[in-house]
């Protein structure tokens, strides 16, 4: 016959044992103990420099390729300068809106999209442009409807800054190239 309390004792040993154990396998990396080790995250300054680059498209801009197009983008900051916005005009109706803003190391937008959902992309890492890539979205039937996958900018011309999106839907993939020319 055992004390009474000496079952106790030896589960709070027990106990101390597997968490010691459990802490040296995750120190020593042991195969599915421990997760991959984490990215180092993104410096702020880069995402700081990043949209910097972006707002410099502040104005207004046109498709280069066909400058008959009543399409117009205009870029303006908001926010106190911490948010880009984006606002696509057919004429003068508003088509959508794409708001972008630094969130810790990486930059995000959401896009407003006519069809009703709102994309929410996060900055890729990549070293020719400025790209993003989706992370989630409100308000979207992804079997019914298209919405931003993919968005880029290449700002290595800044008189014609070439943006190219990917949407996505049931049926595929669905990319466009827009280069643009300031007004």
């Amino acid at each position: 016959m055992t004390k009474p309390g000496a079952s106790c004792i030896w589960a709070q040993v027990i106990g101390s044992m597997i968490k010691t154990i459990g802490a040296v396998l995750l120190m020593a990396g042991a195969p599915g103990v421990a997760s991959r080790p984490a990215e180092a995250p993104k410096p702020v300054a880069a995402a700081e420099s990043d949209f910097a680059r972006l707002a410099a498209l502040v104005g207004e801009w046109r498709n280069a390729q066909n400058p008959q197009s009543t399409l117009r983008i205009r870029f303006a900051l908001t926010a106190g300068g911490k948010v880009l916005q984006e606002s696509w005009f057919r004429g003068e109706t508003l088509h959508s809106l794409t708001l972008y803003h630094r969130d810790g190391g990486k930059l995000v937008l959401t896009h407003y999209c006519p069809q009703g959902n709102q994309p929410t992309l996060a900055q890729s890492d990549t070293a020719a442009s400025i790209a993003f890539t989706f992370r989630s979205a409100t308000d979207l039937d992804a079997a019914q409807e298209s919405y931003l996958h993919d968005l880029s900018f290449d700002l290595s011309s800044p008189d014609r800054p070439v943006r190219r999106e990917t949407y996505r839907s049931a049926d595929g993939d669905e990319a466009s190239e827009l280069v643009l020319e300031r007004i």
